[in-house]
């Protein structure tokens, strides 16, 4: 019998699981590093692109808008509440445009122009009362649920310009830019609302950040884009001493990794080297709280999970195991962390076993 060489040996001694990420990695091009050797320079769609087959879709799967264009917490009750609820659109509309699904992505899109059709001559949206009894009326909530919808459009957008179909969406995103400006203004003109009233929770904080930074990208509006890093830097004060985002004064195993994600994904669209080079210590917390079983323990919360916090139809706030598996697996293929994409997989696991 001969002696297995060198080549025969690697592939006996290679787990599936460190297959699969050393294919990713390739997928992504090792070749192009930035000045962090741990950290890939590519582009969004790229990223998406090397996630685990199937797993964008099957986490996608509730973002898609109805036959009346609703998604979110406005689909869940049925009729339009607020501008925020649609996110979800445009995250669809992503996941079908990375498949290279383009009636998908055609039939995602309604929701964009739906949102739009709340839209108000001051740029933001009309909004009605919360199943919970919140609203975001108020000024300052409603730049709040503004930059919620933006922070995902703006992304959008730009994965659709990196990809192959962008000639598929040019007319419909030409036609969008007046009101995206518009929209854009609105959020400008109430920025001196958005740390008051969402500071102590860091992650709307990086979300309006993404907004700005997308959008301003998209509109080719710098002013816009340093708005982005400004709130990105406020960001960075809201971390404990361990490098932890706070929610509310302390740890939230969920929101944490909100911060996590959403800084992450706008980080790989404007350069923000301080807030990558805070995001290890984040992640190796978040990993602790990540049991073999891929529950994410709730141990401590500050707001999910522990019936601290209700959401937006009035129940407790769990938490977001959709977010939690989005957020490892996009770090993880960014910064070739095997340890983040390992816990990745159980928490996706253990997330579908519960469906």
């Amino acid at each position: 019998m001969s002696t297995p060489n060198k080549n025969q040996l690697l592939s006996i001694e290679c787990s599936q699981r460190t297959c699969h990420i050393l294919v990713a990695f390739i997928l992504l091009g090792l070749s192009a590093f930035g000045a962090d050797t741990n950290r890939l320079a590519r582009r969004e769609y790229d990223v998406l692109r090397s996630f685990p087959p199937g797993r964008l879709a099957a986490l996608s799967v509730y973002d898609k808008p109805d036959a009346k264009g609703l998604s979110g917490g406005n689909r869940s009750v049925g009729r339009w509440i607020e501008a925020g609820a649609q996110r979800g659109s445009c995250r669809a509309v992503i996941a079908a445009v990375v498949a290279g699904d383009l009636a998908a992505a055609d039939d995602a899109w309604h929701g964009i122009d739906v949102t739009f059709e709340h839209q108000r001559k001051d740029g933001g949206f009309t909004a009605e009362i919360r199943p919970n009894g919140g609203s975001a009326k108020s000024h300052g909530a409603a730049v709040e649920t503004a930059f919620f919808f933006l922070q995902e459009l703006g992304r959008a957008i730009l994965v659709i310009r990196e990809s192959p179909h962008e000639a598929h969406f040019h007319a419909r995103i030409v036609a969008l830019e007046p009101k995206l400006r518009r929209a854009c203004d609105f959020i400008s003109a109430g920025y001196d609302t958005i740390i008051p009233k969402s500071g102590h929770t860091v992650n709307r904080t990086i979300i309006a950040a993404k907004a700005f930074g997308t959008c301003g990208l998209v509109l080719h509006d710098e002013t816009l884009v340093a708005n982005s890093r400004k709130l990105i830097a406020h960001a960075l004060t809201r971390r404990d001493k361990d490098g932890v985002f706070i929610e509310k004064d302390g740890r939230d195993s969920s929101y944490n990794v909100v911060s996590i994600y959403f800084g992450q994904v706008l980080a790989v669209h404007v350069p923000l080297p301080e807030f990558e080079a805070a995001l290890p210590a984040a992640v190796a917390w978040e990993l602790t709280r990540i049991k073999e079983t891929g529950e994410v323990d709730v141990t401590g919360n500050t707001r999910t999970g522990v019936g601290k916090e209700r959401g937006y139809t009035g129940q407790p706030k769990k938490v977001n195991y959709n977010g939690v598996t989005l957020a490892l697996t996009f770090y993880g293929l960014v910064h070739q962390d095997p340890a983040a994409l390992a816990a990745a997989d159980r928490v996706f696991a253990y997330y579908h076993r519960q469906q």
